[in-house]
């Protein structure tokens, strides 16, 4: 949901064993294997205060789980490779998707304004009819971000709370904009509230209805649910925390009403669900080539390790060349990370803590994400 955490402070030093599944016939479990993989982990759950820590990464030959750290603070059970977790903004590219499968089958046009499909919504300080459909999916919009105004703090109050999506909305539009639409960028959670109401107005449906459709039923992804309202978080998973204060300890809060987030960043999955959904989309399984090109059209968003972001996915360069795809989530609970090339790459993160890590762990995860895709890079050639 929320793109970059804002740590509120401390660390938790977790004992970090680092375990290992999958891999080619042979060395799967060899001590030696993937050093730097291991190392980073272990850091996510020592170092930076993560309760536990997972990575999945795959290439065309192999697939490989590690995970670090604990699920449970109090029961001390390890982290699993299967487990399911809230993916937070990971489910921009899924919502993304869907809009751009509406592009392709000429129900959606990027370049029309916002008021077509929603009239009226978008009025007052923020006017639709000067908003594309293609500035809200690529955070060029200017719209203010809602989550300016709704702060974790507020939602961990009361985190079992249905929010509406047009009440969420509403929040952000009782603010100026925060640039001319099309003239800059800047991260806005409120456009992806707009786009799931977009889904709903042109197909009947609702987006959850739709990604299950169009998105998690023909890839298979057995681990991916849009939860609505449910706090529950099904099959195997990690308890998420979040750290209130500064040295305040850690507050579970695995249970939590996933609609403030909506089409944001409601999504839950899977590290092995989430490679092969980014690992589909970025090799054209799930888009006809002109929306994929639309989608990997970038506009810079002046990070300094060249992120630039197209629409709903974002593209970083790689430490061992070229680039890899994929986008960044924090939800309450978890912060996660995904990446994937063009060429059968990918890789999948998740720290059960957030908010409350320490700026290091969005570094660290990141790090991993880099390290596992040039590690298959160099298992490829």
């Amino acid at each position: 949901m929320i793109e970059h955490k804002r740590a509120l402070g401390g660390a938790l030093a977790v004992a970090a064993g680092v375990t290992m599944t999958g891999g080619l016939p042979g060395n799967a479990h060899a001590t030696t294997d993937h050093p730097r993989l291991r190392e980073l982990l272990h850091r996510l759950t020592t170092v930076d205060g993560g309760p536990g820590a997972l990575v999945e990464t795959r290439n065309r030959h192999r697939t490989l789980a590690l995970t670090s750290g604990v699920a449970d603070v109090k029961s001390r059970a390890p982290i699993r490779p299967d487990s399911r977790f809230r993916i937070g903004s990971m489910t921009k590219p899924f919502v993304a998707t869907v809009v751009l499968q509406l592009v392709g089958e000429r129900r959606v046009v990027l370049d029309a304004p916002v008021e077509r499909y929603l009239p009226g919504v978008v009025r007052g300080h923020n006017d639709g009819r000067m908003i594309t459909v293609r500035q809200l999916l690529q955070h060029t919009s200017g719209l203010p971000d809602f989550l300016t105004y709704l702060k974790p703090q507020d939602v961990l109050k009361d985190a079992l709370a249905h929010h509406d999506i047009r009440d969420l909305v509403k929040i952000a539009l009782a603010h100026p904009p925060t640039f001319k639409p099309g003239t800059g960028w800047r991260y806005s959670n409120t456009g992806y509230l707009l786009a799931g109401m977009l889904i709903e107005k042109v197909t009947g449906h609702t987006y959850g209805e739709e990604i299950r459709r169009r998105v998690i039923r023909p890839l298979g992804l057995r681990e991916t649910s849009m939860p609505g309202d449910s706090p529950v978080i099904p099959g195997p998973h990690p308890r998420g925390y979040a750290r209130p204060g500064k040295d305040a300890p850690l507050m579970d809060i695995t249970a939590v009403n996933p609609s403030v987030a909506g089409p944001a960043g409601e999504v839950i999955s899977s590290g092995s669900d989430l490679n092969r959904f980014l690992g589909a989309l970025v090799r054209g399984r799930l888009l006809r080539p002109a929306q994929l090109r639309e989608m990997m059209r970038t506009h810079p968003t002046g990070d300094r390790d060249g992120r630039a972001y197209g629409l709903g996915l974002e593209s970083r360069p790689l430490p061992c060349g070229g680039l890899y795809w994929g986008h960044t989530g924090d939800f309450i609970g978890f912060e996660t990370m995904g990446g994937a090339t063009t060429d059968g790459r990918q890789a999948a993160v998740m720290v059960n803590l957030g908010p409350g890590g320490p700026d290091a762990q969005s570094n660290d995860i990141k790090a991993t994400v880099e390290t596992a895709l040039c590690a298959g890079d160099r298992n490829h050639k």
